[in-house]
């Protein structure tokens, strides 16, 4: 009789992981994120988009941009600094649920991640020490130079593939901020960045203004959006809609022309 009772018990018990298991499986992304009330935005730093201010402030366009998209969405923003070679990885993991960043879109990223409306257009660019950048009117000029760009970026993907670094030695490093670093530092000559990134990092008083964009040379015209995790739906609609109501409200509009970069936004007011 015990005997019975506790084989009864015991598959009572079993049955009842069961149906808490099948629960638990069935949470959506977006039930995940509303549940812990934030929303973990992994990014890297560079200027203008997310970065520290003198006082060791986190700011930039895409810091004030996300905090006023998650406003809209009834999250808090909790900003993670990453990896950029290893952000899909960090997203998948759940040890961010966002990639917000200056984000390419391209046919590889959006079969592998759930991808926002586009919001800015971006293309990449060379940069120089000035006596250099004014002398690179060719691919016969990069002979022997030394380029280097971010690992995994469109800049990366520029260099090694346009016919216009041919001739060129290519180093890859770690973060685009790393890549003007070496070429301020000399043991570079070119950086390939995102234009983006050169508008709030060469300008006049800058740590960066004796470096200059390349004339007339630009590259792999682009489009930035936010990356979520594959197969969210919810989340995706959610974001989309907090992202067109800051538009909406003109939040957005303030935002780009702070940091200069309004003549690149394509979110317009409906």
């Amino acid at each position: 009789m015990k005997k019975k009772k506790l084989l009864s018990v015991l598959l009572a018990g079993a049955m009842s992981a069961s149906i808490f298991v099948g629960c638990g499986s069935s949470a959506t992304d977006w039930d995940y994120i509303s549940n812990k009330g934030e929303l973990v935005i992994g990014v890297t730093y560079f200027e203008p988009m997310n970065y520290l201010d003198a006082d060791g402030k986190l700011t930039g366009f895409e810091t004030e941009f996300a905090e006023a998209v998650c406003e809209k969405m009834g999250v808090t923003p909790k900003f993670q600094k990453i990896d950029w070679d290893s952000k899909e990885v960090e997203l998948n993991s759940k040890t961010i649920d966002c990639i917000w960043n200056g984000l390419t879109i391209d046919d590889d990223r959006k079969s592998t991640m759930d991808i926002s409306t586009p919001y800015m257009e971006n293309k990449q660019v060379m940069v120089a020490k000035s006596d250099v950048a004014d002398k690179i009117k060719s691919a016969d000029d990069l002979k022997d130079k030394t380029v280097v760009a971010e690992k995994k970026s469109a800049g990366e993907t520029v260099a090694q593939t346009d016919e216009f670094f041919s001739s060129a030695k290519y180093v890859s490093v770690d973060a685009q901020a790393k890549a003007l670093l070496e070429v301020k530092s000399g043991t570079a000559d070119v950086a390939v960045i995102d234009y983006v990134m050169s508008i709030g990092t060469l300008k006049s008083g800058s740590d960066y203004s004796d470096l200059k964009v390349v004339d007339g040379k630009d590259f792999s015209p682009e489009q930035y959006g936010i990356a979520l995790r594959k197969d969210s739906p919810e989340t995706l609609k959610k974001l989309n809609d907090a992202i067109q109501a800051v538009a909406d409200d003109g939040t957005l509009d303030k935002i780009a022309e702070k940091y200069s970069l309004q003549d690149l936004l394509l979110v317009k007011k409906k």
